[in-house]
């Protein structure tokens, strides 16, 4: 049978017993700030003060079940044999709010459901609750004292309990500041990242690393606007990120609900929840939801995830996350406009300078030559004699004519820089920048009319070739369709591989330029990605009457993208 009372029967001899020890004992929790540690150490003086062969501190989530299981007197391999933590039911779910709870045989409680497989089996029993500002935070257990527990033991419990209770609480309070610290730091850095000039996809994933990092997550998500209406996950970091990335998030969800109504979301288990909209999460369980406003406007949702029998996220955690992602939102957009204010300027002083340039060096040496030429027809009716000076001013008169069009050329590329560089140098670049995102560098092939274009005597040719064929129009369109299709291999495949073929056969109407990007990756699933960016490539291939498509390749595994157009 078992006991429920308080400790007001306790002698003052037994009191006197146990004073010195415990005294110690809670001053050397309250003297600890990690909370792991304090944990420990509280399971520990309780053994040592009771004489208990075994203890145990169960602390509850929000739902009253087991979170933590801190233990003293079980060896490793019978905890591995148990597998899970004890639920805090039967015996254990019995012990009061208040009080303490005496058995002194555990086989016999009204309460008792059999042991586990592979549980030690146990006689005497003493339960006492810790209680942190009036809530139960969690309960320590003790069984197999040799002689009994006494009530002395039981008051003594529970003034330990009180300490730990104290303890915790400053472990908590001195945890928090120290998280406090490093949330600022990160918000901090994530900003000054932006702020330098970093690409929005770059900064987006290095948010998500830092954050996830910081709040100790399993995995980070940053959801982001897609096709349409839908939104979806464009980033992702940690476990099980590539398999999250691309997956839609319902209008009817948390995340949207949390977009919608500017406030953050705490979800004790994902794996506990009754549907499961996006079924990539049901492998984890704490959740925080955090919307990324700036200026009241939600541009995106910040999901932090632990595994499931990680500890749940906290409010002060979850009001960090806010402001961070916040902030983030903000520094995001603040980068945006400064990387378009310095595009623009970059513009204005191109455009400046080749007014300058029009304006004043080639009317000059327009001027210069026609004072040249003067000079030449006055020589050349002085005679033989000065033939020599004739043919100097001849020659210097070429040298003009070089130079303004050299200069109507330097014009026309401050004007249209990528122009200024021929189409095989833009594609090698685009493939050299592609390397980032896909963490290994991906293959160009560039070939004219079955010739592959090398780094050899022949490329010039072949290169000069390609100019003259293909119009500018039609290569800033494949530059667009190669940077698109790695682009998509980078966000979604999750490939080892990429060759990105370039080939130019024939001329005129009745030649083609065709681009095929094929990877050995996932493939793209058209119903869960961005689209935005493979129906533009649509759109320019209809421009210049070509083709374009989107499929898996002949060996069912990976994506295809093909681009075809004539040259027009």
């Amino acid at each position: 049978m078992g006991t429920h009372g308080t400790s007001d029967g306790v002698t003052v001899a037994e009191a006197v017993d146990h004073a010195a020890p415990l005294f110690g004992a809670a001053l050397d929790l309250t003297a600890r700030l990690d909370l792991e540690g304090v944990l420990e150490g509280f399971v520990e003086s309780a053994a040592q003060l009771t004489g208990a062969r075994y203890a145990a501190l169960g602390v509850l989530d929000n739902r009253g079940e087991t979170a933590t299981f801190v233990h003293h007197g079980v060896d490793a391999e019978t905890a591995r044999l148990l597998g899970h933590t004890p639920r805090g039911r039967g015996v254990l779910g019995a012990i009061p709010a208040d009080g303490y709870l005496l058995i002194d045989d555990i086989a016999t409680s009204p309460h008792f459901g059999g042991w586990p497989e592979h549980h030690p089996r146990m006689q005497t029993f003493l339960g006492v609750p810790v209680r942190i500002r009036e809530q139960v935070f969690g309960r320590l257990y003790l069984a197999d004292k040799p002689t009994g527990f006494t009530e002395a033991d039981a008051a003594a419990m529970i003034q330990l309990a009180a300490a730990a209770a104290v303890a915790v609480e400053n472990a908590r309070l001195y945890t928090a500041a120290r998280d406090r610290e490093r949330w600022v730091a990160v918000s901090q850095d994530i900003t000054t990242t932006l702020l330098e000039g970093t690409e929005e996809e770059e900064a987006l994933a290095m948010i998500a690393a830092k954050i996830r990092e910081v709040a100790r997550a399993d995995a980070a998500l940053i959801i982001l606007p897609s096709v349409g209406d839908t939104w979806a996950c464009e980033i992702a970091d940690g476990v099980g990120a590539s398999d999250v990335v691309g997956a839609v998030f319902p209008p009817e969800g948390r995340a949207m609900t949390v977009l919608a109504n500017g406030t953050g979301m705490i979800v004790d288990s994902l794996s506990r929840a009754r549907s499961m909209r996006v079924p990539q999460l049901g492998r984890y369980g704490p959740a925080l939801y955090a919307p990324m406003l700036a200026q009241g406007t939600g541009i995106g949702v910040l999901i932090l995830l632990r595994l499931q029998g990680e500890p749940e996220f906290t409010g002060s955690e979850l009001a960090m996350a806010e402001s961070v992602a916040s902030q983030a939102a903000l520094a995001l957009e603040l980068a945006g406009a400064r990387h378009a204010q310095d595009v623009a300027a970059l513009l204005d002083e191109r455009q400046r300078i080749s007014r300058d340039l029009h304006d004043l060096a080639i009317q000059q040496l327009f001027a210069t030559g026609m004072q040249l030429e003067a000079a030449r027809a006055a020589v050349a009716k002085s005679g033989p004699e000065l033939a020599w000076v004739a043919t100097t001013l001849e020659d210097s008169l070429t040298s003009v004519d070089d130079s303004v069009r050299q200069i109507r050329s330097i014009v026309h590329s401050l004007r249209e820089p990528d122009t200024a560089v021929v189409l095989v140098e833009r594609l090698r670049r685009e493939a050299s920048l592609a390397r980032t995102g896909l963490s290994f560098a991906p293959s160009l092939v560039i070939d004219v009319d079955g010739e592959v274009v090398s780094d050899d005597e022949r490329e010039a040719r072949l290169v000069g070739t390609i100019a003259d064929r293909v119009d500018p129009d039609i290569s800033d369109d494949v530059v667009a369709v190669v940077r698109e299709g790695l682009a998509n291999a980078a966000r979604h495949a999750r490939a080892s591989s990429v060759q990105v073929r370039v080939t130019v056969h024939g001329s005129g109407p009745t030649g083609h330029v065709a681009v095929e990007v094929e990877d050995d990756g996932a493939g793209v699933n058209p119903a869960s990605t961005r689209r935005s960016g493979l129906d533009n490539l649509a759109v320019r291939a209809r421009r210049h009457g070509g083709t374009f498509s989107l499929g898996t390749t002949e060996s069912g595994r990976g994506t295809l993208l093909s681009w075809q157009v004539p040259l027009t």
